[in-house]
């Protein structure tokens, strides 16, 4: 099927802007300015109001989606630097070994983007939606809209939703979206295939929508498109960092959430102590032992436990990163990194995942966000859907007139209609999305005496 070549998917063109090259010389490379476009961005901000697991804080702070993502930016940094060192010896000869010094800065900025696009509520909110129309209300839509619109629809995916919002023009933007450079865009996108692929995980990588956006950056870069009995599908490799990106935040994510379940006391020291011990081998284990000898809080009992984890699964990564390149450059890589570290870190992130699923996920509170944002997201798709299928009428007019003028909610056909209030809602907080369920069911209207 051929090979990728670091030559090519290290590319600072930027998607929309491809005639424009921008002399200037600084210090800042454009992937650096991708990285600190998105930190000034409104989609970003907004993730401080949108839940990562647990309801967002009261007098305990637990992560949200701003905190994740920039945690998982770090650890992607780091994992990408160690890499980068490992790869730049071994393509020392080549012309264009300098351009590994980019990977940590790419992959720092897709950290930083790669949760953009996922709705409130956490992922309950991506099920939400998908549920709507595969079970819901939604399903009276089906045949207005072609197969692949509805398998978008039904299979709503944030890590689509992401892609979509840094490349497409919403109204008043400018071409490109968020004129990200080609690899940064690549490296969000986990899953390199349209919907009609997701199959039983419902996973995918763009909708209809950005389909031939996807597949320019894709060619640009090198991809390597793979083909399907389906000649309509389209399936490409994974952009080489993309299994940083994933690996980076599949350690915060669970790491982090456990820490998150100690604080709010759902699981105790007792249990958590043993489990993050279980990452070490008996000489590093004791030196851990004896340091924690000296803390007395068991929240910084944990948190130094956590400070070890992530040192050592970023170790442990990059180095299955280099030692499986050649598969991950012929798109013949398995599975993720975490899966090819050694077995006892392994095994340490496999009782993590059994833990977690145990008793945070099932959690009572995690259960009440489920359960709250499913009922307000369905709610609200199906009053903006009326609205935008009959905007002549004066409760479509007047909920309309609160929908930002960004979103497309003329397009002329249903999936661009049904597409402009999925953009409208997955760009809302948890606090927004509650308060305007309020508003329209007359539960928070204030009137003065």
């Amino acid at each position: 099927m051929g090979q990728m070549s670091w030559d090519r998917l290290i590319n600072d063109k930027r998607f929309g802007l491809e005639h424009y090259h921008d002399p200037k010389k600084g210090s800042r490379s454009d992937f650096q300015r991708d990285f600190d476009r998105l930190v000034f961005s409104s989609p970003f901000r907004r993730l401080q109001n949108k839940t990562q697991v647990f309801p967002l804080p009261g007098s305990i702070f637990v992560h949200n989606r701003l905190t994740h993502s920039m945690e998982v930016a770090c650890v992607g940094r780091s994992m990408a630097g160690e890499i980068a060192g490992i790869l730049k010896k071994k393509y020392a000869d080549e012309p264009w070994v300098t351009k590994l010094d980019s990977i940590d800065e790419i992959v720092a900025a897709a950290c930083l983007a790669h949760d953009l696009g996922n709705p409130p509520f956490g992922h309950s909110g991506e099920k939400a939606i998908g549920s709507y129309f595969s079970e819901g209300a939604g399903r009276a839509l089906q045949s207005e809209l072609t197969e692949r619109q509805w398998s978008d629809l039904c299979h709503f995916e944030g890590n689509a939703n992401a892609f979509r919002l840094l490349t497409h023009r919403f109204n008043g933007r400018r071409p490109g979206g968020f004129a990200m450079t080609y690899s940064t865009l690549a490296s969000i996108v986990k899953y390199p295939f349209d919907s009609s692929l997701a199959g039983s995980h419902g996973k995918f990588g763009f909708f209809t929508s950005e389909e031939e956006d996807f597949k320019k950056v894709a060619e640009e870069l090198g991809m390597l498109r793979i083909k399907e009995n389906n000649g309509d599908s389209v399936r490409y490799a994974r952009h080489p960092l993309v299994y940083i990106v994933e690996a980076a935040d599949d350690i915060c994510y669970e790491i982090m959430d456990i820490e998150d379940a100690h604080k709010l006391k759902i699981l105790s020291t007792e249990e958590v102590l043993p489990l993050f011990l279980g990452y070490f081998d008996d000489a590093r284990r004791s030196h851990i032992s004896r340091v924690m000898d000296g803390v007395d809080d068991p929240n910084e009992k944990i948190v130094y436990l956590r400070s070890c984890i992530i040192g050592a699964l970023v170790n442990r990564c990059a180095e299955a990163f280099v030692e499986h390149e050649e598969e991950i450059l012929s798109g013949s890589f398995k599975g993720s990194l975490l899966d090819h570290i050694s077995p006892l870190e392994r095994q340490g992130y496999r009782d993590c995942e059994a833990l977690s699923w145990k008793k945070i996920y099932c959690a009572s509170d995690v259960v009440d966000i489920e359960l709250a944002g499913t009922r307000i997201i369905s709610f609200l798709i199906d009053e903006l859907v009326k609205a935008v299928r009959n905007p002549e009428l004066n409760y479509s007019r007047l909920l309309l007139s609160k929908v930002p003028e960004q979103y497309e909610i003329n397009s002329p056909g249903l999936y661009g209609k049904i597409q402009a209030v999925l953009d409208h809602i997955s760009g809302m907080t948890d606090v927004y999305a509650l308060d305007l369920y309020r508003k329209l069911n007359g539960m928070s209207l204030k009137i003065n005496n």
